[in-house]
């Protein structure tokens, strides 16, 4: 079938990474997609996931917002001072 549509180079092992993507895509945590795969090692699932680069790109872009915002130092607490 997949010959039929041009995709020689698809294997259904393929098709099992791009779901565990997708679901990783949509929040699933990896703990939850390790059972639902069915790996005994949470490096197995991590392995099999392949994020797109617009979700590389985006991630990237969320890290340099947050690096970028301007904080105010923290202050010290005033010492205390005891007097007699």
């Amino acid at each position: 079938m997949v010959a039929k549509l041009g995709y020689e180079h698809l294997r259904r092992h393929d098709l099992r990474h791009t779901g565990l993507t997708w679901f990783a895509d949509t929040g699933v945590p990896v703990h939850v997609l390790r059972r639902i795969a069915g790996h005994g090692s949470l490096m197995t699932t991590q392995r099999d996931l392949h994020p797109d680069v617009q979700k590389i790109t985006a991630a990237g872009a969320a890290l340099s917002a947050h690096l970028s915002v301007v904080r105010a130092p923290r202050s010290l607490p005033s010492p205390i001072v005891i007097t007699r």
